[in-house]
């Protein structure tokens, strides 16, 4: 049996870089995989130097290619990546699992019901999407594996050069597509723009693009404070440059990012929504607030610019944290779960890495 993942989602976002880690630390392994994408997209490139691994970028309409897809099982990691894999199970039969992502509900229509339920195997992020997907759908089983954090690149140089530049300011970092809804921008630059004209050196840095930039950067205008700087390739450069992170969503299925920036050892303010608490823990690695809620936000980055022993402790607890989620940790558990769902990887050259992992936590 071939193992393909699906993932048919515009630009590169948490999801595709997720598809990207696992697909890597698969290949790490031996184990051979194809991957079926939309073409011209940039998960298409970052992929091209994975050893064993056939690239098949697609373009619309995606149902045409549902009967080449047989055989094997089909990994989704997308919605229109789903909606494909369950075509392909009607049409040749062949057996699929779904990656949700998000803390959504899934539409409501018979053929998401279906896609679903029929579904081997649904693996979520976080106990919050679950919880979404079996109120959603009652009794719908669902295996937890969460996000893992990569090894982000680090130019020291570039990094000092970054930092030289903010000025000796205290620097709250948030890395993140730039949408608003989701995200909760707006919150952070009204709290930007509350602590810059009552406390001196601040400055707040939001790293990513998106459909809401232009908006943003409107509610930005004339506070100097804040700087916008855009979509960039070194990420890495950017953390290491940060003394505070502020994740202020309005919803999240988990926040991959998060683990970025504890990997980066840095002090988080996150909102208390969805599947954030159950990486951050508030007091313990890093500061809860309340969604929606630019004064809170305000308070807690005001407090740990205040008190660099606090922010010490819960970046510190942050990072051994985030030790326990590895790329490979994550590909152990979804190989149990290939195993359980019935792929054959005996006849690949599968490195096993200590004591087998469980497929992931049962909801």
């Amino acid at each position: 049996m071939t193992l393909t993942h699906i993932n048919l989602a515009r630009g590169f976002r948490g999801g595709e870089r997720q598809t990207e880690l696992l697909v890597r630390a698969l290949a790490e392994r031996g184990i051979a995989q194809r991957i079926v994408l939309r073409e011209g997209q940039p998960l298409v490139s970052r992929l091209a130097d994975v050893p064993g691994l056939e690239r098949r970028p697609i373009r619309k309409p995606f149902i045409r290619h549902a009967r080449a897809l047989r055989g094997g099982l089909l990994h989704a990691h997308d919605g229109k990546g789903a909606h494909l894999a369950h075509a392909a199970h009607v049409l040749s039969g062949c057996e699929y699992l779904i990656t949700r992502r998000v803390d959504n509900r899934p539409s409501g229509s018979w053929l998401t019901r279906r896609m679903y339920r029929r579904a081997r195997a649904v693996v979520v992020l976080s106990h919050a999407i679950g919880r979404v997907m079996q109120d959603h759908l009652p009794g719908l089983a669902t295996v937890r594996i969460p996000s893992a954090a990569g090894e982000l690149h680090v130019d020291a140089a570039e990094a000092a050069a970054l930092r030289a530049g903010f000025g000796g300011a205290c620097v709250v970092g948030h890395v993140g597509a730039l949408d608003d809804s989701q995200k909760g921008q707006h919150d952070l630059i009204t709290a930007a723009r509350s602590l810059a004209a009552r406390e001196p050196g601040w400055r707040f840095v939001l790293v990513g693009g998106g459909r809401d930039e232009a908006a943003l950067r409107d509610a930005a205008a004339g506070c100097e404070a804040i700087r916008f700087a855009g979509q960039v390739d070194n990420v890495g450069d950017y953390l290491a440059a940060f003394d505070l992170f502020a994740f202020p969503s309005v919803h999240e299925g988990l926040g991959s990012t998060l683990l970025d920036a504890m990997r980066a050892s840095l002090p988080i303010v996150a909102s208390a929504v969805d599947g954030i608490p159950e990486l951050v823990a508030h007091e313990r690695t890093g500061l809860l607030v309340p969604p929606r809620d630019p004064s809170a936000l305000a308070a807690a980055l005001s407090r740990l610019r205040a008190d660099p022993s606090l922010a010490a402790r819960l970046a510190a607890a942050g990072r051994e944290q985030v030790l326990a989620y590895t790329p490979r940790a994550m590909a152990d558990r979804y190989v149990a779960l290939y195993r359980e769902l019935g792929l054959d990887l005996d006849g690949t050259n599968e490195a096993r890495s200590g004591a087998p992992a469980g497929p992931g936590d049962r909801q």
